[in-house]
């Protein structure tokens, strides 16, 4: 595989398709940006916890704002999308959306988190609802980069399944990191997250290393970022123009990412119920009576989900993106039920690093492999939007991979916004409507049940949708070299 050069590939045989490749170091830089935005996505999963135990919101309304607050992420991500396609200038059209929506996140998340509770009772919600709306336009800028620039990184079907180790490993280290973060270091120190000194201290740490990330990620996109490497309109009355109609168009004829978006949609919103804090919180700090456990167990099993994470990114690039994820959902289905199995199990709060036993190594080896299998399910997706945006550009001669990270991103947050109302109207109605389960609260069989159904079910129900709409997406590996044959064509 040809790695060192940003040109079109100098073979021009009609039956072999040139390709715009990219450096690996500018795939891993660039790749940061998803760990940029994730550093504070790990963060905000405990905005609950500040809203209810600090700023004194109940569960449910925090729940309910928050499902309202990630609809209106939803449609503030056709909007930027569509912003992002009609920019062009000396400063890039991705980079200025990088450097814009990542000062944003640090302003609001500092106005947020140490300022909410100190504003009067009355002002609080109204307060908490305009920070955490500027919160979600400053993340659909930077998060709206992610996915749409994939398409100018490289279009070598081989190559874009590289986007999805690094996307996996940042996503692993930002998620891992900050859950060992909390339970070793914030819980430790703090005592409980009643604390507002816990988030201070959180947010701080949160927004250095976020802004470190994305300009690695504006390094690694910058020789890209130029308007060689886009197809440009001539004029708004050119056919291939960015305009609504031409939205409305791509919306209606474009399947692959209609039913790319289905299958990461109900992804997105299992991964939003099992990863919520409270059912971390049931689940290890409460069944396992061990929350210690949540903060090694990303650390301990990153290397071994790594490995398996590098054996799928291996097939893909072999075999195409679209039969790996099925091939990887499958087993993802098959190692969450063994979880779930696990958690049934009589002797699932022995679990232990000190006193290793059976059941010990196995939650730890399975979880390992299906930590793995989920990066490939959850990451998968994201290289694959650029395979669409080359479809539409194919179909109709347009380039707007804007629309598709924005029309993406829009289901998916509506979808998935929905995870956080049902987590918290779920625990309202087993009894959790005023305050969140905390660490240490005793065990009983609805808690038990409960975090079955929100850890293990809920995905298994998203994977098997996924399976279904995958049978309906057709760019495969030998359809996207058609693709850019033809593309090549058209150029000359």
């Amino acid at each position: 595989m040809n790695t060192t050069t940003d040109a079109l590939a100098n073979d021009t045989t009609d039956n072999i398709p040139t390709y715009k490749r990219a450096h690996i170091w500018q795939i891993g830089f660039f790749s940061l940006n998803t760990c940029a935005t994730n550093l504070y996505l790990a963060m905000m999963a405990y905005v609950s916890y500040y809203a209810n135990g600090i700023a004194g919101i109940s569960v449910v309304m925090i729940s309910l704002l928050l499902t309202v607050m990630r609809v209106f992420n939803g449609i503030t991500d056709p909007i930027v999308g569509y912003i992002i396609d009609k920019t062009h200038g000396r400063f890039g059209k991705f980079r200025p959306f990088m450097v814009i929506g990542n000062i944003l996140l640090a302003l609001s998340c500092i106005l947020l988190y140490f300022t909410t509770h100190l504003m009067p009772v009355f002002l609080r919600i109204p307060y908490f609802i305009l920070v955490y709306g500027l919160f979600i336009i400053a993340f659909t800028f930077q998060t709206a980069v992610t996915k749409s620039a994939q398409s100018i990184i490289t279009n070598d079907p081989k190559q874009r399944p590289i986007c999805t180790f690094f996307d996996s490993t940042f996503i692993s280290a930002a998620y891992g990191g900050v859950a060992l973060y909390v339970a070793q270091r914030l819980i430790p120190h703090y005592g409980s997250f009643n604390n507002p000194k816990l988030f201070a201290e959180f947010i701080i740490v949160t927004v250095v290393l976020s802004m470190l990330c994305t300009l690695l990620a504006i390094i690694g996109i910058w020789s890209k970022d130029k308007d060689e490497n886009f197809v440009l309109p001539h004029g708004p009355e050119h056919e291939n123009a960015v305009t609504i109609h031409a939205y409305l168009d791509v919306l209606r004829h474009n399947r692959p990412i209609q039913m790319l978006v289905i299958a990461a949609s109900t992804d997105k919103f299992a991964s939003v119920v099992y990863s919520h804090a409270a059912v971390t919180v049931m689940m290890y700090g409460i069944i396992m009576n061990n929350y210690s456990i949540y903060g090694l167990i990303g650390i301990i099993t990153a290397l071994p989900s790594l490995v398996i994470v590098v054996f799928g990114i291996s097939l893909a690039r072999h075999f195409g993106q679209r039969r790996v994820l099925i091939w990887f959902t499958w087993a993802s289905i098959v190692f969450q039920t063994v979880i779930g199995l696990l958690l049934l199990s009589d002797n699932i709060s022995t679990v232990s690093l000190k006193h290793i036993n059976l059941i010990t190594i196995l939650f730890f080896t399975v979880f390992a492999i299906l930590n793995g299998c989920k990066s490939i399910t959850n990451n998968m997706v994201i290289p694959m939007i650029a395979d669409c945006t080359d479809y539409e550009l194919y179909r109709s001669g347009r380039f707007v991979p804007g629309l598709m990270g924005a029309l993406f991103s829009f289901v998916d947050n509506f979808v998935s916004s929905l995870g956080t109302a049902f987590v918290g109207i779920m625990l309202s109605i087993i009894g959790f409507g005023n305050a969140f389960p905390q660490v240490g609260d005793a065990m009983t069989p609805l808690i038990l049940w409960s975090t079955i159904f929100f850890y293990c079910i809920t995905p298994i129900i998203g994977w098997i949708i996924s399976l279904i709409s995958m049978q309906y997406y057709r760019l495969d590996r030998k359809r996207m070299e058609d693709i850019v044959k033809e593309l090549n064509k058209s150029k000359k």
